[in-house]
């Protein structure tokens, strides 16, 4: 039987609330707020700029975040996974390019999506289409400087994406690293599909460490890996021969989201038991916090005032993960954490 915490944490501060299920948030150097939205409740909002006042205001602009029964991406999101700010300052998005989890990839959807934060209009889209399979679902997003990093939890897999030419390649493949090959648990239950079956979250997390040595990545189910880049980074390295160098870093739990700080430490989200953990380089792991109110923590960002964002998005109990169930306690929150630890820069700006 899991034990959940039973005592909220006061060092935990609750910032952001709505009445969707919300599993992204990253902030500007300036200050501003951003937030993603899935479709784990349904279509509607998927990028929003959270303003003071608590108002969430549809970003870039309304246009974008329609919701289209084709899912046609011409001018709109097809399914926002991750957002944060990154290289040269803009807003990145990731659009999985397909509407879920095992559904159909929609040509021209899989993209990075960059923006200018100035003029807050599209400075540049990356189409990823030619990297895609057929069950492919863009998770999330790393930088180091002007190389992106994504995984796939669809079709299991890592891109890599030259920012300043657009090139993109798949790599590992179908690699034992990037499949979800463990059953996965939240709350003490198993998570399962709409149709009852256990559900598989492919390549997910991931991290680059400060130094741009390493990629940390896992499928959702753990465990978590790494591969220098250097070996990714080069596209005349043979498949067999990266394969090769991936190494079986530590064994995680069921994890909801990453972040990792500049002296290398990684936070990670334990969603079995309600609490955030911390990696340090030398493979130590300590909790950091439990929390009863950390139902789900998602993505995380640490901001440059040394404050770690943590979604408490409640997707266990969406039905795509409680086997056709719905079971969300609605307002979804978005907490704080002061950690007084700085984000990379290899990553942030």
């Amino acid at each position: 039987m899991v034990v959940l915490p039973q005592q909220e944490d006061s060092r935990l501060m609750p910032v952001l609330s709505a009445d969707r299920v919300w599993t992204g948030v990253t902030t500007s150097e300036d200050g501003r707020v951003f937030v993603s939205f899935p479709s784990a409740d349904g279509p509607g909002l998927q990028v929003a700029e959270a303003m003071p006042d608590g108002r969430l205001i549809p970003y870039p602009d309304a246009g974008w975040n329609q919701a289209r029964d084709d899912h046609d991406p011409a001018g709109a999101f097809v399914c926002v996974n991750a957002l944060r700010t990154g290289p040269n300052g803009r807003l990145w998005i990731v659009d999985a390019g397909a509407p879920g989890i095992g559904l159909p990839a929609v040509a021209g959807g899989a993209r990075l999506i960059a923006i200018d934060l100035a003029t807050d209009t599209i400075a540049r889209s990356y189409d990823l289409g030619a990297t895609r399979r057929q069950t492919s679902y863009l998770d999330d997003v790393r930088f180091n400087d002007q190389t992106a990093y994504l995984t796939d939890a669809g079709a299991p897999g890592l891109i890599v994406l030259d920012l300043t030419t657009g090139q993109a390649r798949r790599v590992l493949d179908g690699h034992p690293s990037t499949i979800d090959r463990r059953t996965m648990h939240a709350d003490g239950q198993v998570l399962r599909r709409q149709d009852g079956s256990e559900l598989r979250v492919h390549a997910d997390q991931l991290e680059v460490s400060p130094d741009g040595r390493y990629l940390y990545f896992q499928p959702a189910s753990g465990p978590l890996a790494r591969i220098e880049t250097r070996w990714l980074d080069d596209p005349s390295v043979p498949d067999d021969t990266l394969a090769e160098r991936v190494e079986t870093w530590l064994d995680t739990p069921t994890t909801g989201g990453t972040a990792i700080d500049a002296a290398g430490t990684i936070y990670l989200s334990d969603v079995e038991h309600r609490q955030i953990l911390t990696i340090m380089p030398d493979r130590q792991v300590d909790t950091l916090l439990a929390d009863p109110r950390l139902i789900w923590g998602d993505a995380m960002w640490i901001d440059s005032s040394g404050n770690l964002w943590i979604p408490a998005a409640q997707l266990n109990r969406t039905p795509g993960l409680a086997g056709g169930a719905e079971a969300v306690d609605y307002p979804v929150w978005i907490y704080k954490l002061k950690i007084d630890a700085s984000p990379p820069a290899n990553d942030h700006t």
